[in-house]
């Protein structure tokens, strides 16, 4: 296909479309002439994600080059899912709090999972106790306490995520998978977790007013 036909596939207008081949996010397409190229369908998968990590993600340009650099290495699938997750995880500019940092170590350590506790390392950590950090700042110091039966109730969202990657058929369309479905699944589970608040909230809560501030 031409690249107006490539356009038309996949909502990406021509101008964004050699924006991406100029900036390296698209492979470039095969020269049927001087001024021509044809492009296939793994420009038009490859393309889908690049929109997807922007547009949904928020990703910059460095940020959706690593992703792609980490989904072309000829590592494992699992290696490549914490490599992807790496690359989505962007380090907070929050000034760390060494209480906060402390506690995302602890955690780690509980877990066994030592080689991730390092902040400097791990921009997944860094998230986590940049966080922790804001909690902090804020008056919740105990935001930590969560972190095991936070872990606890993901690992059955995770094993779904797992499942749904795994079952999607040929190499690439998992790696598809594995990316969207980590960045839309982040913004789905926010608006679950919400809908979750309100159900327990009622149960629990109920329409109770709060107690008086005896101060």
């Amino acid at each position: 296909m031409r690249v107006g036909e490539l356009a038309k596939k996949s909502g990406v207008p021509v101008p964004t479309i050699k924006y991406y081949l100029r900036e390296g996010l698209l492979p470039a397409g095969v020269l049927t002439s001087p001024n021509q190229a044809h492009y296939d369908d793994e420009h038009l998968r490859r393309l889908r994600l690049v929109r997807a990590l922007m547009d949904v993600g928020g990703l910059s340009i460095a940020s959706v080059r690593d992703v792609l650099t980490a989904i072309d290495t000829r590592e494992s699938l699992h290696t490549k899912l914490g490599a992807v997750q790496e690359a989505i995880s962007q380090p907070s500019a929050v000034d760390l709090d060494p209480l906060a940092v402390a506690d995302v170590q602890a955690f780690f350590e509980r877990q066994g999972e030592e080689e991730c506790a390092d902040v400097t390392e791990s921009n997944v950590t860094h998230m986590l106790a940049a966080a922790l950090s804001v909690a902090r700042s804020v008056g919740h110091d105990h935001m930590g306490d969560l972190l095991d039966p936070y872990l606890e109730g993901l690992k059955i969202i995770a094993q779904a995520d797992v499942e749904y990657i795994a079952r999607q058929g040929s190499r690439d369309a998992v790696i598809e998978a594995m990316v969207i479905g980590t960045i839309v699944g982040d913004t789905v589970l926010k608006a679950v977790r919400r809908l979750a608040h309100a159900q327990v909230s009622r149960d629990l809560i109920g329409d109770v007013p709060p107690p008086d501030d005896e101060n």
